[in-house]
């Protein structure tokens, strides 16, 4: 009885009490339907309706508690569904002005679904699925009701309770959530899933009906998978506005990568030995004709989303192999272009033929093109086709960036498979990599790491002129961030790197005269 004791406020349910109520009157008019039997039929009808008539009442009233408590339905038939669900939040709501009571709605999405299968397989996938059932019915009250949901996660529902506000429900998504985490042995092998929750308590719903409480649920389970990994999220208003407003970015997308309005944006890259332009990042930006530019963080997982990943690359590579074009044409020496790629384009069997062919059709060396791989593609994939298609472009003489690293755990085994020539280090390390001896540390020990493998680095986000000297004397080859430039547009590039190059020179005057 202690577990959960703070949102309960009591034993029985409302349903029970309904129940007893009606098997009352029943009784009551039991002696009435026995005459009326007698005077019909005789003794042998009344002894049929004396003694069958409570046989059938009580079946009814089994039948009606196993429909009524979905309790029953999970204990008897594993999870309830949707539609079971909905049916417990439409009694609940129907007699809130009888019962005073209210209820609330969580909905537990897992945040590495794919992740488990391309690590542990389907099965693996579906045995975590079930688990996670279990412990979410364990940690619950009789009467509450887990349903699975058909985007794979899981919605719960409060049986009525007196008083449930936002701190108690808080306080049950943590509860839920830990029992979802705990690491899990499935075939001999130890899975540690995690997920993250949102919810809505029935008083914050955005209308009076079942599916608006299990909707604002889901909005806010949303939330927080896109803030994720392992969130918690309750239900506000602004969500379903957010929420809307990418439904109608989703409708744009493809017609935007059709008519120009995603493209590349530029950052440079600089050598910290001379200060020279060693590269460009070509980074996404969506020129909205009515809401400006559109953030990356915005629509990118959308990109995802719809399937529109490997277009998006198409339209980026074919930017960033036109600016250098553009670059040669101008007399600008720019080495290298760094184009990101996802896993999904990545998986692309015909990938090394693809990037050669846009080579050749631009009359580039392969080395002006570099791509840049996220570290947790290369710490989660296994999978022989990107390794044998990053293996492949390396031969072919492209640079291959490990992105963001430090962040992602990749192991150093992954690191020569995937065949990186240059780690990026993440900007967590680097920011007041001046000022903070545990981020120096950090910065030193990444740059030993690679001078060991042989492998050349970048520091991004660098926002100081501090850190910018801090990671040069640490040995980082490059710098990337907005203390060196922020990114521009292809027409703006030109302007920044003749300012650059006229700096430079400059520099070069001064120390020279001063030697």
């Amino acid at each position: 009885m202690a577990r959960g004791a703070k949102y309960r406020s009591g034993a029985a349910t409302w349903q029970d009490t309904v129940m007893r109520a009606a098997s009352a009157e029943w009784l009551v008019l039991l002696p009435a339907a026995t005459l009326i039997a007698f005077w019909l039929g005789g003794e042998g009808w009344l002894m049929g309706v004396a003694i069958g008539a409570p046989v059938v009442m009580a079946l009814l009233f089994l039948v009606k508690r196993a429909w009524q408590d979905p309790r029953a339905i999970v204990q008897t038939r594993g999870l309830a569904t949707e539609q079971q669900l909905l049916a417990m939040f439409d009694d609940i709501l129907s007699n809130r002005t009888v019962t005073g009571r209210t209820t609330a709605c969580f909905v537990v999405m897992f945040d590495d679904l794919e992740t488990i299968v391309e690590r542990h397989g389907r099965l693996a996938q579906e045995a975590v699925i079930a688990k996670t059932a279990e412990r979410l019915s364990l940690v619950l009250r009789e009467g509450d009701i887990v349903a699975r949901l058909a985007e794979g996660g899981f919605a719960i529902g409060l049986s009525p309770v007196r008083r449930f506000d936002l701190e108690t429900a808080v306080q049950l998504a943590v509860r839920v959530q830990k029992a979802a985490v705990a690491a899990m042995a499935v075939d001999e092998m130890t899975i540690y899933p995690s997920v993250s929750v949102g919810f809505c308590v029935l008083e914050r719903a955005p209308g009076p009906k079942a599916t608006a409480l299990l909707g604002a649920a889901r909005i806010a389970a949303d939330d927080a998978l896109r803030n994720g990994p392992g969130a918690i999220r309750a239900f506000s208003p602004d969500m379903s506005r957010r929420r809307s407003d990418r439904a109608e970015l989703r409708e744009g997308l493809e017609q935007a990568l059709d008519e120009g309005q995603i493209r590349p944006w530029f950052q440079p890259q600089l050598c910290t030995d001379t200060g020279a332009i060693s590269g460009f990042e070509a980074l996404a930006r969506w020129h909205h004709p009515q809401r400006g530019v559109i953030p990356p963080a915005e629509f990118l997982p959308l990109v995802e989303d719809v399937g529109l990943s490997e277009r998006l690359c198409e339209v980026m590579l074919y930017g960033a192999l036109s600016a250098l074009n553009r670059w040669d044409k101008a007399g600008y020496a720019v080495p290298r272009v760094a184009v990101n790629f996802s896993a999904p384009e990545l998986r692309n069997p015909r990938l090394v033929e693809k990037l050669k062919w846009e080579m050749d059709r631009f009359n580039l060396l392969p080395a002006r093109l570099t791509i840049e791989v996220l570290e947790t593609v290369a710490g989660q994939s296994e999978e022989d086709v990107i390794v044998t298609n990053l293996a492949a472009l390396s031969k072919l003489g492209c640079g291959i960036d490990l992105d963001d690293f430090g962040t992602g755990m990749a192991s150093i085994a992954n690191i020569r498979r995937f065949a990186v020539s240059r780690i990026k280090i993440d900007r967590s390390f680097v920011t007041k990599a001046d000022t903070e001896p545990g981020q120096k540390k950090m910065v030193a020990a990444i740059v030993s790491l690679a001078e060991q493998l042989g492998l050349s680095t970048v520091a991004e986000g660098v926002e100081t002129p501090g850190e910018h000297a801090a990671v040069a004397q640490l040995g980082c080859a490059h710098v990337q961030g907005f203390g060196i430039a922020r990114p521009m547009a292809m027409e703006e590039s030109f302007g920044w790197i003749e300012r650059h190059q006229k700096g430079l020179s400059k520099t070069l005057r001064l120390g020279r005269s001063r030697g």
